[in-house]
């Protein structure tokens, strides 16, 4: 049978659309705690993919598709690929967006460690570390951020200045000093 008379079918060489979200999968149900900046960076993101970049993207896709057969047209075949990334990173954003509870701790004189704080802790070898405790979509260890719900927060939460917390790690439990706690404005 000639290519002619076969139904071309969008996407149908992209089996990612049938597979649930990744980023769904690890993130807790219930409230989205996250701190001010983290929900201007959301919502920043949001703005970019809606209102820049997908109206860009539709138009670009609309003079591909108007060039004639689409079957191997590349900006044609990788507009559409694009667009239903986007489209499928969107859809993430307004979910997290609609369950977001904005927590801001900035400035305030807390004596106990909470969302959004900045705590300075020592292992037992002395060793100093500082993290701030934020929401799952702002974690970036790298940068000393740390998720409300990652092993150390859950460990250091509630903690005063001189606690002694313990941190289960599959190594086993180590011993913290928390030496001090700040509610710094986080960027």
């Amino acid at each position: 049978m000639s290519k002619a008379f076969t139904k071309e079918i969008d996407g149908a060489d992209d089996d990612l659309d049938l597979a649930p979200e990744a980023e769904d999968e690890a993130l807790p149900t219930g409230k989205n705690y996250i701190t001010p900046a983290g929900y201007k960076r959301l919502k920043d993101e949001f703005t970019q993919l809606w209102e820049v970049e997908r109206p860009k993207l539709v138009e670009t896709i609309a003079w591909a598709a108007s060039n004639g057969d689409r079957s191997e047209n590349g900006d044609y075949i990788y507009g559409k690929r694009r667009l239903r990334e986007i489209d499928r990173r969107i859809r993430f954003l307004s979910k997290r967006l609609e369950l977001a509870e904005i927590v801001d701790n900035t400035g305030k004189d807390h004596d106990r460690v909470y969302f959004g704080a900045t705590v300075t802790y020592a292992d037992r070898d002395g060793n100093e570390r500082t993290v701030s405790i934020v929401g799952v979509d702002e974690a970036d260890p790298a940068r000393g951020r740390v998720s409300w719900i990652s092993p150390i927060a859950k460990a250091l939460l509630r903690a005063r200045e001189g606690d002694r917390v313990l941190l289960r790690t599959p190594a086993g439990v180590e011993e913290l000093d928390v030496l001090e706690i700040r509610y710094d404005e986080l960027a």
